[in-house]
């Protein structure tokens, strides 16, 4: 794919969410998310690799039946109620079917099938779009609607935390991995949606950080295997050592980060009389966890085979630390201290 076509393509992609973020009629929030759609599909298909050809066509045919649940959702509502504002989905009936469609449009458990499939095609730079930009815009339509049914809320996102937990157990593809982590992350941002919206907003902050800095250490190693992490250290030694951090903030332990959405979170859920959902949601995260010192063990504490006769790759095309990634891994172990500020500031 020749730089001009690529960057329509990401230019694209910038235009689908921004058009949903500044929109109030569903319509036109509706054609944002289908300009997002359709702007990922060929930077999905650009290797040009069989699997790569069939996660595109399973992402498009997820979206597809999203959107038109969505588009249909917000058909339902105009009809009973007489309006296509967002924030006026005021139906039940209308609201159950545009949460559903939103939930398959961002992959929560139990609409969340195509992710892990659809993320391991894909290269690591497609995958970071996937887990982090692609949520905006309809995780921002699911704010803007009134939550009415927050039993319906409460059960996607407690069963979210359960899938992604469970899910990533067995798994050795740090691509799947790092999808069933998206599904859990996103459970946590659901269950307190109707409750503490902010908090939501803080989650999602703090998972896109960390998910950045994250695959932007993969990027650097070239890595997508668990066991291709145990050479690391002499691609990049530096990074190797910030890397259990990052993976232990992902995973939610104090004092980093990572710690700070999930701790706020509980206090909130304990607040409004949820304490068994708060102690089930904190059970369940410490599967999560597992599969994240897992990966902790093969980075630093697994002995790394011989090097094979042959051109050893980061000696020939060496990947250095630049200022992005090294900003958003410092962000990623260090802000904890500051989460007073930040929630007051979003308050």
């Amino acid at each position: 794919m020749s730089p001009l076509t690529q960057s329509i393509f990401v230019i694209s992609l910038g235009l689908g969410t921004t058009m949903t973020l500044s929109s109030t009629h569903w319509l036109l929030a509706w054609m944002g998310i289908e300009i997002n759609t359709l702007a990922i599909i060929p930077l999905m298909t650009q290797n040009s690799h069989p699997r790569a050809v069939e996660a595109a066509t399973k992402y498009f045919f997820a979206q597809a039946g999203a959107s038109a649940l969505l588009l249909f959702a917000a058909f339902l509502n105009s009809c009973l109620t007489g309006s296509w504002n967002i924030t006026l989905m005021n139906h039940p009936a209308a609201s159950t079917l545009c949460i559903l469609a939103l939930a398959m449009k961002i992959g929560i458990a139990p609409l969340h099938s195509w992710v892990p499939e659809v993320m391991q095609a894909l290269d690591l730079r497609t995958a970071l779009i996937l887990s982090t930009w692609q949520k905006l815009a309809p995780l921002y339509l699911m704010y803007q609607i009134p939550l009415d049914n927050s039993d319906l809320i409460l059960f996607l996102g407690i069963f979210s935390i359960a899938v992604g937990g469970l899910g990533g157990l067995n798994q050795v593809q740090i691509l799947k991995i790092m999808a069933y982590s998206s599904i859990a992350h996103l459970g946590w941002m659901i269950i307190i949606l109707s409750i503490s919206p902010h908090l939501t907003l803080l989650a999602l902050y703090t998972y896109l950080l960390i998910s950045s800095s994250l695959f932007f250490s993969l990027m650097m190693m070239r890595a997508k295997h668990i066991s291709s992490l145990s050479i690391s250290w002499a691609k990049i030694p530096a990074l190797t050592m910030t890397l259990p951090l990052m993976l232990l903030s992902m995973g939610g332990l104090p004092p980093l980060t990572g710690f700070a959405p999930k701790w706020l979170i509980t206090m909130e859920l304990m607040k409004s009389g949820l304490a068994l959902m708060a102690l089930f949601a904190i059970l369940l995260s410490l599967l999560s966890l597992y599969f994240y010192l897992r990966i902790f063990y093969t980075t630093t504490l697994t002995t790394p085979p011989n090097n094979s006769p042959g051109s050893l790759p980061w000696r020939f095309f060496p990947q250095h630390i630049t200022l992005l990634p090294t900003l958003a891994i410092t962000a990623t172990i260090t802000l904890l201290p500051l989460t007073p500020a930040i929630l007051t500031f979003m308050t």
